[in-house]
């Protein structure tokens, strides 16, 4: 069911930590002559959030973040997520309950302002509590790849699992039959909260699924809280993790 849910404005906070095993200093990177964090809150200004905030615990980002104009929350190092690091925020500058905050994950020096908009749009159009992105995928290669998150929705636009195996399975396929199209689902790791509710999520403990797939969104429907899911009007580039993500961005650009 629709509601009237209205807001006039979101918050974008993107959450950034210096650490990273893959690649050390990521948000410090440079990527044709700008930070990745700056990248990113590029992306966030290109939205329609009426504030953007970068939330950190490492005054090397909290510099950088200064020296282009972005507002920085600092925060506690000992945050396993950056959701935890957002809820944070959330206490630290007293934000309303019912304000509309979006997770921009500070490795998407390519996520669309148009789908930050769409995701935060998509949880206002409805009475949840939470929501993300998709997209359609054909690819086998895509379809069987576990770095690449699976979401099955209902008829509603809801989530209903979360996965890294290729989702649903279907049982009576036949080779090259075209079945896959319009079946499977990639997850966009993209979201939109209503802020009071973030208060909650980080009360809970891991739960079972979330352990096993390392997907913490899974955490929301084993408590029994529902995500919605919009179709993305407009994909988002590659995000960065590894040195090689670093020169596939800036052919992109």
């Amino acid at each position: 069911m629709k509601v009237s849910w209205v807001s006039n404005s979101m918050y974008v906070i993107i959450p950034a930590r210096y650490a990273s095993t893959r690649l050390p200093g990521k948000p410090l990177v440079t990527i044709k002559g700008k930070t990745l964090i700056e990248r990113v809150f590029d992306c966030a200004r290109n939205s329609r959030a009426e504030r953007i905030i970068i939330a950190t615990d490492d005054p090397r980002i909290e510099k950088a973040a200064a020296g282009f104009g972005a507002e920085v929350c600092m925060t506690s190092p000992d945050h396993t997520s950056g959701t935890e690091r957002i809820a944070e925020v959330i206490d630290a500058l007293r934000i309303d309950k019912d304000k509309t905050i979006v997770n921009l994950q500070g490795d998407e020096p390519l996520m669309p302002g148009t789908l930050i908009n769409q995701v935060a749009d998509t949880l206002e159009q409805s009475s949840l509590q939470m929501a993300t992105a998709c997209h359609p995928i054909s690819s086998e290669a895509e379809i069987n790849n576990p770095n690449v998150v699976k979401v099955v929705i209902d008829r509603q636009g809801r989530a209903i699992y979360f996965s890294r195996a290729a989702i649903p399975f279907i049982r009576d396929r036949q080779p090259d039959d075209g079945t896959v199209t319009g079946v499977y689902n990639r997850h966009i790791g993209i979201y939109a909260y209503r802020a009071g509710f973030l208060k909650q999520y980080v009360q809970w403990p891991r739960c079972d699924l979330e352990r096993i797939e390392s997907l913490e969104q899974l955490r929301v429907i084993w408590n029994g809280e529902q995500i919605a899911v919009c179709q993305s009007s407009v994909l988002p580039g590659p995000g960065v993790d590894t040195p090689a993500d670093v020169t596939l961005v800036e052919a992109l650009i």
